[in-house]
């Protein structure tokens, strides 16, 4: 047999996998024929495993191409044929054929999938040629069952086939399948009828089909991404519709997605990308609050929502789009006035000029030249601090001039002046921001000018040098003023920024940390926002009048930094509502918020939105599991009713009319048979019906026991009683009191001996023991019946579990009462192994507590104990 240098050379094998949308377009044939071309070749080719269903065509196209005997698999009776994979690496052929690659291996394979196979043959250095459906590729799921109705329960990870070295799709038209489907080519004539109505419906093959050209697509997109990376193609190339929507976050961003996605829904398999240009420094120049509105309008769209930062909005727009290799970039017209775009251009058009290849819409919009200018400046800083600013534009210069005079003119240099005065400039930037820096210039320059520059104590100028020199000096100090006034901005900005993430990520982990509670939401914004209140309300539809779901009051004093700018309550504060969906919002009592404060209050309402869904959620999850438990005991209990209940109740009255007949003669033996029948079946009905009750009380908490020191004395004999010849006894006469209800410990006793007498094989003796440990007094009852495997131990004490018995007579009631009642009375159960086989329960009662300690104050009176 030829042997493949792979195995020494470590050169991984090739994967080419046939992809089809539906069975019987021909997958495995299209395999055989390559089988049939490549060792025309001269390859060295094989078939692992081909399943040929019984059709005739695919036997015929086999032909004399060597086939692989396949592994043998005993399961559950029935002998299964698997890929031999051992036998493929021993014969080690250059290709090897193995069909169905979503197959799911028999139990006791070395792999659970075939693919896994198929990578063992691939690491070996062998060449395979496979086949799959599309419906079988995992990422499809539940589009496809969403098509067909029928689940695939046999999947292969998309991965696996994404990363084939060649895909060959089968395609064949839905009539020419359902004409191969008629004509007996795919299923048995008994399955056609069948078949031709269910899956094989035109819509579910057109559709069937549609999926698999589109995954196709994609992978070949992925093909071809790879391909102008590797080769450094910056140009687009057009191959599928990608249309990009440049989002500036204003009011028109609506208009300009749903206009996109109009374009999109024109050719199937568009892609629609919306981005948004943050700008260098990180800083967000549009609220939180508006870009995830965006966002979810993007994707609710079918579009995905990306944010980029760049130092030039339109060149990071054309940058991006070249990057995704997009065919058209949606941008809208320009929002600012004919002048400033004369001047200063607009985006829209500078991003046409870069796009090259590229196509741009231009969408109009209501906002369109709407005379919208250059944003005012946001000034943070205070009213005194501005005050402030404005004062010292003139003070400062004055005070600089002053200190110079006093100094003498002639004992400094009027380059030295013009530094300290803008000097004194940068100060009035940082104290009052731009503006009355500027004037400070100005001011500065005057009196430079005036008291310093030849001829003095005149404004007038004698040498052009001092001319260039105090207009250099303006320019200087307005450029300085403004990079430190925007510095001081952009400080201000990133310590807001800081607070406001510091202050969602609180909130984040009082949610993550468990108090997921509208209530942490509004003790939260009341604590930050210093609000004399805040509040959630909800209603039920939009005529319904608000409700009060949280609510929160923040005191604070008066002069204190956080509240300074909180009102009580009832007077004339202000008022913030915040919509968090059309039945939720959040009201804000006190001081008027400015915009920066609202974005941060929006996020919280976010925050409040998923909060309440989420306990929305979780309140129908705990209402859906008790209905659940529920139903569940229902139908337990009816099921135990029909059959447990049933039996005694037949016994007794079989016995009865046997005793009561007039025309049986009994002599006493067969009376005292039926008498003792009668009594045991009424015990074992009373049994049920106690424990029946004792459930019912312990699921509505209407168990209260009375604890006290009690003598297991008191408790065993009368628990163990109807089983003593059953049990074998180890009780000490020594051992201490224990703190419990004697009544109720004692049904726990007895049900926890009951269960052990049952599942005890005839003849063999429970043993039951007890003995002191620390601080409670432990009681072993251990059977050597069949046990209970290791992981049903933890729902043993459930109602209803009767695990493998049976047997008549019981509900599987007895360890989930004895568990309830336990915990009742401060015990514990627990179930343990025996040593040789069978099952100990071990029950843990605490001890009576006994004050040796006692205070002078404890000590009870001598005449008190007399009476």
């Amino acid at each position: 047999m030829p042997q493949t240098e792979d195995m020494t050379t470590g050169r991984r094998g090739r994967l080419t996998v046939y992809l089809g949308a539906a069975p019987g377009v021909g997958k495995t044939y299209g395999m055989l024929d390559e089988a049939h071309r490549r060792r025309a070749r001269g390859t060295d080719v094989v078939i692992g495993l081909v399943e040929t269903h019984g059709r005739a065509a695919t036997i015929d196209r086999i032909g004399d191409l060597e086939m692989l005997q396949r592994r043998l698999v005993e399961h559950r009776g029935t002998t299964l044929t698997e890929l031999d994979v051992q036998a493929v690496l021993r014969r080690a052929p250059e290709v090897a054929l193995v069909d169905e690659l979503a197959h799911t291996n028999a139990p006791g394979s070395e792999h659970p999938k075939r693919w896994q196979d198929v990578h063992d043959l691939l690491d070996a250095g062998i060449d395979v040629v496979t086949t799959v459906n599309v419906q079988h590729l995992a990422s499809l799921t539940d589009d496809v069952e969403a098509i067909t109705g029928v689940r695939q329960r046999e999947t292969v990870p998309d991965k696996v086939v994404r990363e084939a070295d060649q895909i060959q799709l089968v395609d064949l038209s839905p009539e020419q399948l359902r004409r191969r489907l008629a004509h007996g080519n795919v299923y048995r004539a008994e399955q056609i009828d069948a078949s031709m109505s269910s899956f094989f419906r035109v819509g579910n093959l057109t559709a069937l089909r549609e999926l698999a050209l589109l995954w196709l697509a994609d992978r070949v997109d992925d093909a071809l991404t790879r391909y102008r990376a590797d080769h450094a193609i910056g140009g687009t190339w057009p191959a599928r519709e990608r249309i990009v929507v440049a989002v500036t976050g204003g009011p028109e961003t609506e208009t300009l997605l749903r206009r996109a996605s109009r374009i999109a829904q024109r050719a199937a398999g568009t892609e629609l990308l919306a981005v948004h240009v943050l700008p260098t420094d990180g800083l967000p120049s549009t609220p939180s609050a508006t870009i995830a509105a965006h966002r979810a309008l993007a994707e609710s769209l079918g579009g995905v929502f990306h944010t980029v930062v760049g130092e030039d909005v339109p060149t990071a727009v054309v940058d991006f789009a070249h990057g995704v290799n997009a065919t058209m970039i949606v941008v809208g017209v320009s929002r600012h006035p004919v002048w400033r775009q004369a001047l200063l251009g607009s985006s829209s058009a500078e991003i046409a000029r870069l796009s090259g290849t590229i196509d741009v819409h231009l969408v109009t919009h209501e906002q369109a030249r709407g005379g919208v200018g250059v944003r005012s400046r946001y000034s943070s800083l205070s009213p005194a601090r501005r005050a402030a600013g404005w004062g010292s534009s003139l003070v400062v210069p004055a005070v600089l001039t002053t200190g110079l005079l006093l100094i003498g003119r002639g004992d400094v240099a009027l380059a030295t002046d013009a530094m300290l005065l803008l000097a004194g400039v940068v100060g009035v930037a940082l104290i009052g921001g731009l503006w009355p820096a500027v004037v400070a210039a100005i001011v500065s320059n005057l009196c430079l000018n005036y008291f310093f520059a030849p001829p003095v104590g005149r404004l007038t100028i004698a040498e052009a040098e001092n001319v260039f020199a105090l207009a250099v000096f303006v320019v200087v100090a307005v450029a300085v003023a403004s990079v430190v006034d925007l510095a001081a901005r952009r400080t201000t900005q990133a310590y807001r920024a800081r607070a406001e993430a510091s202050t969602l990520a609180a909130l984040s982990r009082s949610v993550l940390s468990g108090q997921d509670t509208a209530q942490a939401i509004v003790q939260r914004l009341a604590q930050t926002f210093a609000m004399a209140e805040v509040r959630i309300e909800e209603r039920d539809d939009d005529r319904s009048p608000w409700t009060v779901v949280a609510h929160e009051r923040w005191v604070t004093e008066p002069g204190s930094g956080a509240g300074s700018g909180a009102t009580p309550a009832g007077s004339g504060e202000g008022v913030t509502e915040v919509a968090i969906d059309d039945l939720h919002r959040l009201v804000l009592v006190g001081r008027v918020l400015p915009a920066s404060d609202r974005q941060v209050v929006e996020a919280f309402g976010a925050q409040a939105g998923i909060v309440l869904e989420h306990r929305r959620l979780r309140e129908q999850a705990a209402q859906a599991e008790v209905l659940e438990r529920t139903e569940s005991t229902r139908t337990a209990l009816l099921a135990a009713v029909s059959h447990d209940l049933r039996t005694p109740l037949a016994v007794i009255r079989t016995a009865v009319d046997g005793l009561g007949s007039p025309d049986v003669e009994l002599d006493r033996e067969d009376r005292d048979v039926l008498t003792a029948t009668i009594a045991d079946s009424t015990y074992r009905l009373e049994r049920l019906i106690g424990n029946l009750l004792d459930l019912s009380r312990l699921q509505t908490g209407a168990v209260r026991p009375t604890l006290r020191a009690a003598s297991l004395e008191e408790v065993v004999p009368i628990a163990v009683e109807p089983w003593l010849s059953d049990l074998a006894l180890d009780v000490p006469e020594d051992l201490p009191l224990v703190h419990t209800d004697p009544g109720l410990f004692e049904r726990v006793v007895a049900n926890v001996v009951s269960n052990a007498v049952r599942h005890s094989p005839p003849g063999a003796k429970v043993l039951f023991t007890a003995s002191a440990v620390r601080d409670s007094v432990e009681l072993r009852v251990a059977d050597t019946g069949p046990g209970v495997p290791d992981d049903r131990k933890a729902t043993m004490f459930e109602p209803f579990q009767r695990l493998d018995d049976t047997s008549t007579g019981g509900l599987g009631l007895g360890l989930a009462v004895a568990s309830g009642l336990a915990t009742a009375v401060g015990a514990r159960i627990a179930a343990e192994d025996t040593p040789g086989g069978g099952l100990t329960m071990v029950l843990t009662v605490p001890r009576e507590r006994v004050a040796e300690d006692a205070a002078p104050d404890d000590v009870v009176p001598d005449d008190v104990v007399a009476e």
